[in-house]
């Protein structure tokens, strides 16, 4: 049965997952600056282009992460607080957090842009279709 917490629960995930990404970050970004000589010379976003290409794609992600999924984060609040959860919009927001993991795993391991891409827009398609649907429930 959906109710209107169901709605909650991806938002939720997909909080942990950037924690997941956070921790990732930090575990591989440390080692390289100290690395590099430690961080005296990484005062600056330019400065992080020293960095081991594996590690500058983890913390991209992780960036990432703070922008399509904000978009996310507001639909399913409005709708919980409307009240407006539905089996469909539940299904549509774990699509779009499977589609977010996904495209995080695709960017840190293999980055094959073309991949990412694609699961960018399987992401987009789950927003949008929430997007949607909640517009015709207000409308």
């Amino acid at each position: 049965m959906v109710t209107n917490e169901s709605i909650l629960l991806p938002v939720f995930a997909l909080a942990l997952w950037t924690v997941v990404m956070l921790a990732w970050t930090l575990i591989t970004r440390i080692p390289a600056i100290n690395a590099q000589g430690g961080v005296g010379g990484f005062g600056h976003p330019p400065d992080m282009a020293k960095l081991p290409v594996h590690v500058r794609r983890i913390a991209d992600n992780h960036n990432h992460l703070y922008e399509q999924p904000t978009i996310f984060y507001a639909v399913c609040l409005a709708i919980a607080v409307l009240g407006h959860a539905t089996e469909t919009l539940v299904l549509l927001a774990w699509a779009f957090v499977a589609a977010r993991v996904v495209h995080s795993l695709v960017q840190a391991l293999i980055n094959v842009v073309l991949v990412r891409f694609a699961v960018f827009l399987v992401a987009w398609a789950a927003l949008l279709g929430m997007i949607g649907i909640e517009c015709q429930q207000i409308l």
